[in-house]
């Protein structure tokens, strides 16, 4: 099951966060993700199973420019390859679909999972050497919003 994140869910989204340090996010990104869920959640949402929050993800909007930004994706590893991601993704970009004010989708992810991102139609715009951290470069991607 796909929900809003509520507040209350804040320590098992930076639990989830942790259970991928280093393997997919490095550990200083745990404060930004703890700024991120206080101060700049927009859309933002938890995957559940068995009670149990196995993953999560957002959307934040830039508005000026037509963009929504998908934000945070972080899959629990004993749950990784089984697909959440993907309806996670497809649920985000469902959401937005026929909103006029999102002419692009963004993401912005690593080299440790651009592809996940292609294999969802996002194409490849620019690459950042060492962005998020040492060893973690920025991979930015887009998708056109179509109806």
């Amino acid at each position: 099951m796909i929900r809003a994140y509520s507040c209350k869910d804040k320590p098992k989204v930076l639990e989830l966060l942790q259970l991928n340090i280093p393997e997919f996010f490095d550990a200083s990104e745990e404060k930004d993700l703890d700024h991120y869920l206080e101060n700049e959640i927009e859309d933002y949402y938890v995957v559940v199973e068995d009670n149990r929050i196995i993953g999560s993800g957002g959307i934040n909007y830039l508005t000026t420019e037509k963009i929504a930004r998908i934000s945070w994706d972080i899959i629990n590893p004993n749950s990784q390859g089984k697909g959440i991601g993907k309806k996670l993704l497809q649920h985000r970009i469902d959401h937005l679909k026929g909103n006029q004010k999102v002419e692009l989708i963004e993401v912005r992810t690593s080299q440790l999972v651009y592809q996940f991102y292609e294999k969802m139609g996002f194409t490849l715009e620019n690459i950042e050497k060492n962005f998020w951290a040492k060893g973690f470069d920025l991979y930015q991607m887009k998708l056109k919003n179509k109806d």
